[in-house]
């Protein structure tokens, strides 16, 4: 080998660029499950506006129709917003968006964690030991948010998917890199 070749001119090994290839696994299952906890988020808190404005409007009707001794319609209106009320109990939407939100920006540190190992990590002078064992590490913290997530509604991934595919979870600086042009017809991450 010449001895004024650059590291970008060096082969990798085979164990480095399974470890790259692991850690785009990681960042590709941490973007899906990112904008999938976001888009259940993204619902449920639409969901909890779509009944609570509803019921709280009602319930005004519903009051005011027992005041002015309209019974009949109060009471119809009484029995809406019980319903609404049970519903809201029930299904807790607030809670569900939080929990999908929270998930989301988990999955998402994740993913731009891993994202700055493969891209600048992977390239320093570190042992392949010291690159595995980091890599284990993400793999570790992929398992346990696994676990302790809600499930994404299979709704919700193929909405975070269609996004993906249509570059909602690219970058314009790696499209330009890629292309050599900057293309601006794709949404990018803000």
């Amino acid at each position: 080998m010449n001895s004024n070749s650059t590291t970008a001119e060096q082969p990798i090994s085979k164990a480095k660029d399974e470890i790259i290839k692991e850690a785009q696994r990681i960042e590709e299952s941490g973007l899906y499950s990112s904008k999938g906890h976001f888009a259940a988020a993204h619902f449920w808190t639409n969901f909890h506006l779509w009944i609570g404005i509803p019921m709280v409007i009602l319930a005004a009707i519903a009051g005011s129709a027992f005041i002015c001794n309209n019974n009949t319609l109060g009471g119809i209106f009484s029995i809406v917003v019980t319903i609404l009320s049970a519903v809201m109990t029930f299904l807790n939407p607030n809670e569900r968006a939080n929990g999908h939100l929270a998930a989301g920006n988990h999955y998402d540190a994740l993913q731009n964690n891993v994202r700055i190992f493969r891209t600048i990590d992977c390239w320093r002078d570190d042992t392949e030991q010291m690159l595995t064992e980091r890599l284990k590490n993400f793999s570790t913290q992929k398992n346990q948010l696994n676990q302790s997530s809600a499930q994404i509604p299979w709704w919700a991934y193929h909405i975070a998917k269609r996004g993906i595919q249509s570059g909602e979870g690219s970058y314009a600086v790696d499209r330009i890199q890629a292309n050599g042009s900057k293309q601006t017809n794709k949404k990018t991450i803000p």
